[in-house]
């Protein structure tokens, strides 16, 4: 059974350790407004999202940005304990004895908290004192206490601030790579939103031509109906439309189909109920952006994540070499101290003063060799891997620009090609009308103008994912959507 006393002790010195801590994590928002959403399926209709809405949702709810947010909690706490390495540590150990042998009972109590310390300059303090008591039914109490205080201060090995504060430097590196790193999946996961709502939006454009030319067909039904009844055409000739209908409404099928699985797609990207009845609302407005290839690789020079982290590397490894080479070093330490003991009954106490100094030398050790050869090849790699990186950086930034640019021309010249695809087919129905054209020319004409439909949305929507796509190579994601992480 615990005592009252002891259980006081454990509840001060062990109980914010033991208790259950609930787990916080931030997570990004926008600035931009939001409308409202409401998620009721049961009412039957759509609902309507808009592109800045989906973006809102996945940086609330998106299973990859929580994950990344929960993992910045872990990050954190590991650089608090990296600056808690040089705060003073504090230690408590107590031992409480009963025992009984043939001469007499006894019952023994200790105490010996204890102190250390760390400083940036590799010095180390520590100070620590033990109380011990004794109580023996015959002999009769005893009591002896003492202090002891300890410096040691390094000379060669593990001196000095840069050497001696690594561990800090590289926990703050560390952290720099983190946040990088979170950067760089919020980043993703908005354009992977993008990209999702976006071919939600083509299937749907799609499902509205598949409408269309089905439509279209019918009316073609219709006129070779009216033709065959004034008798300026055989009545065999209606085979070619009815089959034109039946083919489009497998068509129409297929596109809606297609347009539930890019729904599925688009839920699970925003971690929404895949029966949710989404439905894209965004206008395709497309606006020609110009980019300076330069400016672009200037720019992704200094955001992209990808490549900053690459950089902190390189000065991690530095720190590394710098540590690896110290390490060569004997172990030189200068060390300093005082000691007190007293003892009752009697009082006898006594005093003890040291200074001197301390020196280990290694001999025919290779681990720190190996160390330093391993550091330096870590260092070389790393300059190797940078100036791959950096290659590869210019290559995605100019590939990046310049599909940009080949698309707004494929854009235009599909606009084109659609504008006259149409007015063509225009004109052949025209002449059927009036019995001068035929069946076979018009769904000839038909299928040129729903080729071109497609080719005319593909090109607006690759245009516009290119953009998204730009803005994930520069590293201006967040800034373009006006995302805080809030980190």
């Amino acid at each position: 059974m615990i005592r009252p006393g002891l259980a006081l002790w454990l509840a001060l010195l062990g109980g914010s350790a033991c208790a259950t801590e609930v787990l916080r994590p931030s997570y990004p928002s926008q600035a931009l407004a939001v409308s409202a959403i409401a998620w009721t399926a049961s009412e039957g209709g759509e609902v309507e999202l808009e592109l800045a809405d989906a973006i809102a949702l996945a940086l609330r709810d998106n299973r990859a940005v929580r994950s990344a947010y929960l993992e910045r909690i872990a990050q954190k706490f590991d650089l608090r304990v990296a600056h808690d390495r040089y705060a003073p540590q504090l230690q408590l150990r107590a031992r409480y004895l009963g025992n009984r042998n043939s001469d007499d009972h006894y019952r023994e109590t200790q105490l010996a908290p204890s102190a250390s310390l760390l400083t940036p300059y590799g010095t180390r303090l520590s100070l620590d004192w033990a109380y011990g008591q004794t109580r023996a039914d015959r002999a009769g109490a005893r009591y002896r206490d003492g202090a002891n205080l300890m410096v040691i201060q390094p000379l060669l090995r593990g001196a000095g601030r840069e050497v001696a504060s690594a561990p800090l430097r590289q926990a703050q590196l560390t952290e720099q790579l983190n946040r990088l790193a979170l950067k760089d999946s919020v980043a993703l996961a908005i354009t992977r939103t993008i990209l999702h709502y976006r071919e939600l939006l083509q299937t749907q454009e799609q499902l509205s031509i598949a409408e269309q030319a089905l439509a279209r067909a019918r009316q073609l039904l219709e006129v070779n109906q009216a033709l065959i009844a004034s008798g300026r055409m055989a009545a065999f000739d209606r085979v070619q439309a009815e089959a034109e209908v039946a083919s489009q409404e497998l068509a129409l099928e297929g596109s809606r189909n297609q347009l539930h699985a890019s729904r599925q797609a688009l839920a699970q990207v925003l971690a929404v109920d895949l029966g949710a009845p989404l439905r894209a609302v965004e206008r395709v407005e497309v606006q020609r952006s110009q980019v300076d290839a330069e400016q672009a690789l200037v720019k992704a020079r200094a955001l992209q994540p990808a490549y900053l982290m690459q950089l902190i590397s390189g000065e991690q490894a530095a720190i590394d070499l710098q540590v690896a080479r110290n390490g060569q070093w004997w172990d030189l330490a200068l060390v300093g101290g005082a000691s007190q003991t007293r003892q009752r009954p009697g009082n006898h106490a006594s005093w003890e003063h040291y200074l001197g100094l301390e020196v280990e030398i290694p001999i025919g050790d290779l681990s720190r060799r190996q160390a330093e050869v391993r550091a330096r090849v870590a260092v070389e790699n790393q300059q190797v891997s940078l100036a791959e990186f950096q290659q590869q950086l210019q290559r995605e930034v100019l590939g990046a620009v310049r599909d940009t640019q080949v698309r707004w021309r494929q854009l235009e010249i599909a606009g084109r090609a659609l504008a006259l695809s149409r007015r063509k087919l225009e004109i052949e129905r025209e002449r059927l009308a009036a019995g001068r054209s035929s069946n076979f020319q018009v769904l000839s004409f038909e299928g040129d103008l729903r080729q071109a439909q497609h080719a005319e949305l593909d090109a607006r929507i690759a245009y516009l994912n290119g953009q998204a796509q730009l803005d994930q190579v520069l590293g201006t994601t967040l800034e373009r959507w006006a995302v805080a992480l809030n980190d």
